[in-house]
């Protein structure tokens, strides 16, 4: 691909193609893209952000984030079919935790990038 506009370098040329070859590569780009809508609500921020700590059930979710039951259990399900949360049933109660160590070095690395 040869940029029309600046007329760059051999570099510059070799920049440009591996950025459309990884553009090309990525399959799922929308599945990616749904991931960082997902991501980009605040409410489910909070939401992985506490779960960050460990399992919870949606009552003490609820009473953490000062909502309710069922506008934390509409969050807690979009999160779920997302695969960023998981749960474990114990006896009656559902206790939700992030699905894995992903979740938490993102939104570590995210945090550490506002941060600075």
């Amino acid at each position: 691909m040869i940029c029309s506009n600046c007329g760059g370098d051999e570099a510059h040329l070799t920049r440009i193609n591996k950025a459309l070859n990884k553009i090309e590569s990525i399959k799922k780009m929308s599945d990616l893209a749904d991931f960082y809508k997902i991501m980009g609500d605040e409410t489910r921020l909070k939401l992985l952000l506490t779960l960050e700590e460990g399992p919870l059930c949606v009552s003490d979710l609820s009473c953490l984030l000062n909502m309710s039951l069922s506008a934390i259990s509409h969050q807690l399900k979009v999160l779920r079919l997302a695969k960023l949360v998981k749960t474990t049933k114990i006896g009656k109660i559902v206790y939700y935790d992030l699905d894995d160590d992903h979740i938490k070095k993102i939104l570590d690395m995210g945090l550490e990038h506002i941060n600075e």
